[in-house]
């Protein structure tokens, strides 16, 4: 199995920047695919950004050019850089691990509030 630990969230305000991290226990693999999702109250779960795992990545592309997505290997330690930081980007972020594109395994979320 899968665990995963996210950290980070808080309260910030519009402009402001966070760091999540996530971190990945149990049977890792090196090919597994990894990514962070949020949820705002009333809204549906949503791709935020993604990294294979070798390295490829893809973002919303509402954080495009402000959040960055990261990763450590060794670690198993997954990283989200945000930077100007908006209200809309209130929400629960979830970490994701996704393998062979069929089995996803999820955190139990880190709250994110950024205020005007």
């Amino acid at each position: 199995q899968v665990q995963l630990v996210e950290s980070g969230g808080g309260l910030v305000q519009a402009g402001g920047s966070l760091r999540l991290s996530c971190v990945a226990s149990g049977n890792i693999y090196s090919i597994d695919d990894m990514g962070w999702h949020r949820q705002a109250p009333g809204k549906q779960r949503e791709l935020v950004a993604n990294i294979g795992s070798g390295g490829t990545t893809k973002y919303a592309d509402s954080v495009k050019g402000r959040f960055t997505i990261s990763r450590d290997n060794p670690e198993n330690t997954l990283y989200l850089q945000m930077n100007s930081l908006k209200p809309e980007d209130t929400a629960t972020y979830y970490c994701n691990l996704r393998r062979y594109n069929t089995v996803d395994y999820w955190g139990k979320g880190t709250l994110v509030i950024v205020s005007s």
